[in-house]
C-alpha cells in the first residue's frame, strides 16, 4: 500500500469503509475496558469519553488510522493481579511523564537501543496467558447449561474463531448481543440506566499507591510501550504511508500527553499500537476519519449513559465476556511467534514464566537481567523506526 508524499495533506474521509475499518481494533479494546472497569470500579463514562476524545485528536493530528487502546500490561495486571484505582492512576501518570520527557529530550531515539525485544515479547506472552487463564476461570465457574453457561461460552468461542478466521470485526455486535441478553435475563439492571453525565473528579493517587503502581504497572509497561506503541507503530506507519511516517518523538509525546491529561480524571492508561493500526488498515481505514467517527461514538455513549451502565456490566453474561478475554489474551500472547533465535525465545519464556508464577514486575526484572547475562543485543533485535 502506498500513500501520497508528505507535502500533500490527507484530509480525513468520513465513509462507511473508514468507520468499519476503525472497528477492527475493538478485539482488545472491549474486553480489556469492560474487565478493568468491573475490577477497579471506574466510571465507564469517563473512560469512554477520554478514549473517544483521544481517538478524535489522534485521527485529526496524525491523519492516519492510529488507534487508541488501553495499555495492555497495566490493564492485564489490574485484571489478574488486582491493582487498586490509585495504583492504576499512578502507573499511567508515571508512564505518561516518562514518555513525555523522553520525547522532549530526544532520548526516545537512544533508549530504543536498550529495549530488549525478547523481554517485551515475554511480557506480552505472560500477561496474555494470564488474561486467557482469567477468562477461562470465569467460564469454568459457570453452570454447564443455561443462558449464561459453559455451553453458551463454547458457542461464543466457536463464533470468535469463525470471525477471526474470516478477519471480520465482529466484537461490537457480539458485545451488543450480550447487552441484549442482559435485558432478557435481568431487566432490572437496565431499569437503573438513565441519562446521566459522567462524574468528573480528580483521581490523584495516595502516597502509598505510587510504589505499587510503578513496580507492577509502569515498569513492565514501559518497554512494551516503547516497542509497540512508539517504535513499531511508527515503522508500520512508514510502511503503510510512504513519505508520511510518524516520527517516534511525536508518537511518544502523544502517548505521554494523553495519559497526563486523562488519567488524573479517572481514565484507563492509554497508548497507540502497531497491532491496532494493522487491524484498522486491514479492515479498510486509510485516513484518520474512521478513528474520528469511532471517537465520536465513544463520546456519545459515554455522555449518554456514563456510570449508569455499571449495573448492566455487573450483570453482563460471563459466557460472552470470558471467551472475549481468552481471545484477547491469546491475541496478545501470539506476538512471541516472531522470535526466531533460541536465545531470545528462552528469555521470553523465562520472563513469561516468572510473570505467571510471581507477578509482572518480577517477570520484567528477571527477563531483563537474563537478557543482559546472555549478551544483550537489544539494538539488533529491534525493528527500525
Amino acid at each position: 500500500m502506498t500513500g501520497p508524499p508528505s507535502d500533500v495533506p490527507v484530509r480525513p474521509r468520513f465513509t462507511w469503509t473508514e468507520f468499519s475499518g476503525s472497528l477492527g481494533d475493538l478485539g482488545l479494546f472491549i474486553p480489556l475496558v469492560v474487565a478493568v472497569v468491573l475490577q477497579v470500579r471506574l466510571d465507564l463514562g469517563i473512560v469512554l469519553v477520554a478514549a473517544g476524545a483521544m481517538n478524535v485528536i489522534a485521527g485529526w493530528v496524525f491523519r492516519q488510522p492510529i488507534p487508541v487502546q488501553p495499555m495492555k500490561a497495566i490493564a492485564a495486571v489490574a485484571i489478574t493481579e488486582g491493582l487498586t484505582g490509585g495504583e492504576l492512576s499512578a502507573a499511567g501518570l508515571l508512564l505518561g511523564a516518562t514518555l513525555l520527557a523522553l520525547a522532549l529530550t530526544g532520548a526516545v531515539d537512544l533508549l530504543r537501543r536498550f529495549v530488549p525485544k525478547a523481554v517485551v515479547r515475554g511480557i506480552q506472552l505472560g500477561v496474555g496467558l494470564k488474561l486467557a487463564a482469567k477468562g477461562a476461570a470465569w467460564v469454568g465457574a459457570l453452570p454447564l447449561v443455561g443462558w449464561d453457561s459453559v455451553f453458551v461460552a463454547l458457542i461464543v468461542g466457536a463464533l470468535l474463531l469463525l470471525l477471526l478466521a474470516r478477519r471480520l470485526p465482529g466484537l461490537l455486535p457480539l458485545f451488543a448481543a450480550g447487552l441484549l441478553l442482559v435485558l432478557l435475563l435481568d431487566p432490572t439492571a437496565w431499569a437503573e440506566v438513565t441519562w446521566r453525565l459522567p462524574r468528573l473528579a480528580l483521581h490523584w493517587p495516595a502516597p502509598e499507591a505510587w510504589a505499587g503502581g510503578f513496580l507492577r504497572g509502569t515498569l513492565p509497561q514501559l518497554p512494551l510501550t516503547l516497542l509497540n506503541s512508539v517504535i513499531a507503530v511508527c515503522a508500520l506507519s512508514s510502511d503503510y504511508f510512504p513519505g508520511r511516517g510518524i516520527a517516534p518523538r511525536r508518537m511518544a509525546a502523544s502517548v505521554g500527553l494523553m495519559n497526563l491529561c486523562c488519567v488524573p480524571f479517572g481514565a484507563i492508561p492509554m497508548c497507540h499500537g502497531a497491532g491496532g493500526l494493522a487491524a484498522q488498515v486491514r479492515f479498510g481505514s486509510r485516513t484518520g476519519g474512521g478513528v474520528i467517527m469511532l471517537g465520536v461514538l465513544k463520546i456519545g455513549i459515554g455522555l449518554a449513559f456514563g456510570s449508569a451502565l455499571l449495573p448492566v456490566l455487573d450483570a453482563y453474561p460471563v459466557a460472552i465476556l470470558g471467551p472475549m478475554l481468552v481471545f484477547a489474551g491469546i491475541e496478545l500472547a501470539r506476538s512471541v511467534g516472531d522470535l526466531s533465535q533460541p536465545r531470545l525465545l528462552a528469555v521470553a519464556l523465562v520472563t513469561a514464566a516468572v510473570i505467571l508464577g510471581v507477578n509482572t514486575g518480577a517477570g520484567f526484572l528477571v527477563g531483563w537481567a537474563l537478557h543482559a547475562a546472555m549478551g544483550g543485543g537489544a539494538a539488533r533485535d529491534m525493528p527500525a523506526p
